[in-house]
């Protein structure tokens, strides 16, 4: 089975002027990064030119639709 590594830097700076960059490693090799704004968030494979993006509401039907259910934990009170 695969390891993965997930690794991210914070910017010094408001989210709304630069985005949020998550590296992820599938064992040690860079997959891809992700790329969280306030508008979207973005995928961008390793060796590409090019990015994938989604807005936050295609995000959210496109994982109930596709990701797996899981309990959340420790979550009360919210909805």
């Amino acid at each position: 089975m695969a390891t993965h590594k997930v690794t991210f830097q914070v910017p010094e700076r408001p989210l709304g002027q630069s985005d949020i960059e998550f590296l992820v490693r599938e064992d040690g090799e860079l997959l891809g990064r992700v790329l969280v704004s306030q508008g979207a968030i973005d995928w961008a494979p390793a060796r590409s030119l090019y990015r994938y993006r989604l807005r936050w509401a295609r995000f959210a039907e496109k994982m109930e639709e596709s990701g797996w259910r899981i309990r959340r934990k420790g979550v009360k009170g919210e909805e």
